[in-house]
C-alpha cells in the first residue's frame, strides 16, 4: 500500500516538473509576438486625395491607418477637407477603407478652435466609427473635450508636437496635467518631436506608463530644433530600447508611421519604417 501511494504521488510531480522543463510553443510564439499594431498616418500622405492615400498606406503592408481632419479628400469629395464630409460622404470613406482592408481607429484633429468645433469633430468621428481623436486642445477647452468624449464615447489621445513648434504638450510632464481628472484622456507620443524638443524618448515612454493610447514613428538625424527626418532606423533614436520599454509596459494601442520627408514620393520610406520597425517587435 505503502508503494502505491509513493507511485500515486510521485508520477504526478515528475510529470510536472519534466513539463516545466519543456519550453511551451505557444508560449514562445506570444513573447516574439507584438501586442500592438502597425499603421500609417495619412498625414504621411498629405499631398494626394483620400483613395489614393489607402492604395499607398495598403501597399505598405498595413492593416491600420490615421486619418486627419484637413486632408483635401479630393475630387470625388469636391474637393472638401475631411471636417467638412456630409453623412454620406463619411459612408462613402468607410466603404473604401472596407475595400482596401483598412481600418480607421483614430483621427487627428488639428482644426477645432471653438465648442462648435469641437462637436463637429466628435460627430464625424461618430459616423466614420473612430474609437479615439488624436489632437492638441487648448487649456480652456479640456473640460470640454473631455466631456464631449465621454458623451460621444470617443477616446482622446493627446498628441505631443514640439517645443519648437509651440505646443503646451511637448514635454509628457504637461500631458500628464491635462489627464488628471480627465478620465477620457490619454496620450500619443510622437518619437520624433520628443528627439527634437531635446528628450529621449525611453523615458519620456516611461513617464506616460498606463496612459498610452498610440505612438506617431519617425527619426531624425539629431536631437534639437534643427534636426532632419531620416528614414527610421537611420538616425538617432535608440529602436530597440523603444521596443523593450513598450513591450515593459505592454503596450497594446497603435504605431503609425508618419513619414514627414521625400512627401512627393516617400513610400518606400513608409514601407521600410513599417518592416524596420515590426522586425524589432519583441
Amino acid at each position: 500500500m505503502k508503494k502505491k501511494m509513493w507511485l500515486f504521488v510521485a508520477v504526478p510531480v515528475l510529470l510536472l516538473v519534466m513539463g516545466s522543463m519543456v519550453k511551451s510553443p505557444v508560449r514562445e510564439l506570444s513573447l516574439k509576438k507584438s501586442a500592438w499594431r502597425m499603421g500609417v498616418a495619412l498625414y504621411s500622405f498629405n499631398r494626394f486625395p483620400f483613395s489614393i492615400s489607402l492604395e499607398k498606406a495598403k501597399a505598405a503592408g498595413v492593416k491600420y491607418v490615421e486619418g486627419f481632419d484637413f486632408h483635401k479628400m479630393g475630387s470625388d469629395f469636391g474637393d472638401k477637407a475631411m471636417t467638412d464630409l456630409s453623412p454620406s460622404e463619411a459612408k462613402t470613406v468607410k466603404m473604401l477603407l472596407r475595400d482596401k482592408g483598412l481600418k480607421m481607429k483614430s483621427m487627428y484633429v488639428g482644426t477645432a478652435q471653438t465648442e462648435a468645433d469641437w462637436r463637429k469633430a466628435f460627430e464625424l468621428a461618430k459616423s466614420l466609427k473612430v474609437q479615439y481623436l488624436v489632437t492638441e486642445p487648448k487649456r480652456e477647452h479640456w473640460d470640454l473635450v473631455d466631456e464631449l468624449a465621454g458623451e460621444f464615447r470617443i477616446k482622446v489621445a493627446l498628441h505631443q508636437h514640439s517645443r519648437e513648434a509651440g505646443s503646451i504638450y511637448w514635454h509628457p510632464d504637461s500631458v500628464l496635467s491635462a489627464i488628471k481628472n480627465h478620465p477620457n484622456f490619454g496620450a500619443c507620443g510622437d518619437l520624433g518631436h520628443w528627439v527634437r524638443s531635446g528628450l529621449n524618448p525611453v523615458e519620456s515612454l516611461k513617464k506616460l506608463d498606463g496612459h498610452l493610447m498610440s505612438l506617431h514613428l519617425k527619426d531624425l538625424d539629431a536631437y534639437g530644433q534643427s534636426a532632419k527626418d531620416r528614414m527610421v532606423g537611420e538616425g538617432t533614436i535608440d529602436f530597440e530600447a523603444v521596443v523593450a520599454e513598450l513591450g515593459r509596459q505592454g503596450f497594446d494601442g497603435e504605431v503609425y508611421v508618419e513619414c514627414e520627408h521625400n512627401m512627393e514620393d516617400n513610400l518606400k520610406d513608409v514601407r521600410h519604417a513599417v518592416t524596420y520597425f515590426d522586425s524589432l517587435s519583441p
